[in-house]
């Protein structure tokens, strides 16, 4: 049954955690925020960012999750309070040490204004992916089709592609614009009409990536296991069980034929509109189209329209490298788990690692080689990210968490090394 209602805090019924924890099944959710407790069965159907993000959260408490994810935490409030009916155990409603702190430290960022963007950098970083685009184009149209300008225009595109990539990130998390459309609005131009892919669907996989990440089969960033098993658990039960398809214990060799060359060329191809039509999502299914006519309006006069969609999905095809290797060596490398219903801080360090700052890297990963910092607050400018370093390293050396920042060559090659640990746990497990 589906409860409504404000009822005053005094008369609200009082639940242990034990309690709460029963009610995390399909047709029973309840989540804990700031110590009330909110009964979410039907109101999981209605979510923006969809049923499965709060059936993750169901049994457990979502305090920090929900601070991340909202910046108009008013507006959001006056949905959420019709869902109260309880509050959590005065005995059972305490901070840990590290949330109180980590909380503090919150409110310190705020306090410095570091959750408001630049608008020259935003403007820069708008301006640089057309230009890069526009770039690629005047080499075709004043070069010709040579291999040679071909070459050079697709590391322009590429580099358009990829940048782009970065940027419809900024305002798929909301973190540019304080108008929460605008940043939709802007989000579907990059990533439908730039970039050819949907918005409703990065935002559907994406915020269950942030909310519970590397966290087995509630992260759909590492559901792999039809080719890949990655950490130290589902290596070993797979392997008792006999299961997989694949010969695990080579997998950090054929890594390199499929995952980086094919995942947006072929399987983010097939993927993308799945959802859209399975969805409905014909206004976007048309924004996405739109990307495809472009591509083919560019590049027809030289190409033809065979030729114009071979430029694409050579463009794609190196991009797919830039995008894979950029986005996991900050995770697949670190603890890949079931839940633990970590606290959000711990939950955050245990799946993520830093890429050391420089100029390159910055521009290279778009600011995600701060990756520890954008998963504590996915919603801060990605141009402020490196001012709150030391102070997340100082909150990490306090209470005990391991603080991670590497090279780039050494977060890529880490990949690598971890795929043949996982590999190995299989094939051993498998022949024990």
């Amino acid at each position: 049954m589906c409860k409504t209602g404000i009822p005053a805090h005094d008369k609200l019924p009082v639940y242990s955690w034990a309690d709460i924890r029963k009610h995390a099944t399909k047709l029973d959710r309840w989540i804990v925020i700031d110590g009330y407790v909110y009964d979410v069965t039907c109101w999981s159907k209605k979510h923006p960012g969809g049923e499965r993000l709060i059936a993750n959260q169901a049994g457990q408490d979502s305090t920090d999750a929900w601070i991340a994810f909202h910046n108009d935490k008013k507006a959001v409030s006056k949905y959420l309070a019709p869902l109260r009916i309880g509050r959590v155990r005065e005995d059972e409603n305490k901070e840990s040490e590290l949330i109180k702190d980590f909380r503090e430290l919150r409110r310190t960022v705020e306090d410095m204004g570091l959750f408001k963007a630049s608008v020259p950098f935003f403007t820069f970083i708008m301006f640089h992916i057309i230009a890069l685009e526009l770039i690629g184009w005047l080499f075709v149209y004043y070069f010709g089709t040579s291999w040679l300008a071909l070459l050079i225009a697709s590391l322009f595109l590429l580099s358009a592609q990829a940048q782009a990539g970065w940027a419809q990130h900024d305002y798929g998390h909301l973190s540019v614009f304080n108008s929460s459309k605008i940043n939709h609005c802007i989000h579907i131009f990059l990533l439908n009409f730039f970039k050819g892919a949907s918005s409703s669907w990065w935002n559907y996989r994406h915020y269950l990536h942030h909310a519970k990440p590397n966290t087995i089969y509630k992260d759909p960033d590492i559901r792999l296991d039809k080719l890949f098993l990655l950490g130290k658990t589902l290596p070993v039960e797979w392997g008792k069980k006999k299961k997989g398809f694949m010969p695990y214990q080579q997998q950090h060799k054929y890594w390199f034929l499929i995952m980086p060359p094919l995942l947006l060329p072929l399987y983010f191809n097939y993927e993308v509109p799945y959802f859209l039509w399975s969805r409905k999502l014909y206004g976007e299914m048309f924004w996405m189209a739109t990307f495809f006519l472009r591509y083919i309006v560019m590049f027809y006069p030289f190409l033809g329209v065979s030729g114009a969609l071979l430029l694409y999905l050579w463009v794609r095809f190196l991009e797919s490298h830039w995008f894979v290797w950029t986005t996991q060596m900050s995770h697949i490398p670190m603890d890949v788990s079931y839940d633990q219903d970590d606290d959000w801080v711990t939950a955050q360090l245990k799946a993520t690692c830093n890429v050391d700052q420089s100029l390159f890297n910055d521009w290279f990963s778009g600011h995600l080689n701060f990756q520890i910092e954008h998963h504590l607050f996915p919603t801060m400018p990605r141009n402020n990210l490196h001012k709150t370093s030391a102070l997340v390293k100082s909150l990490c050396a306090k209470h005990g968490l391991n603080y991670q920042s590497k090279s780039l060559f050494r977060a890529m090659s880490d990949v690598v090394s971890c795929l043949k640990e996982s590999g190995k746990m299989w094939f051993e497990a498998y022949h024990m």
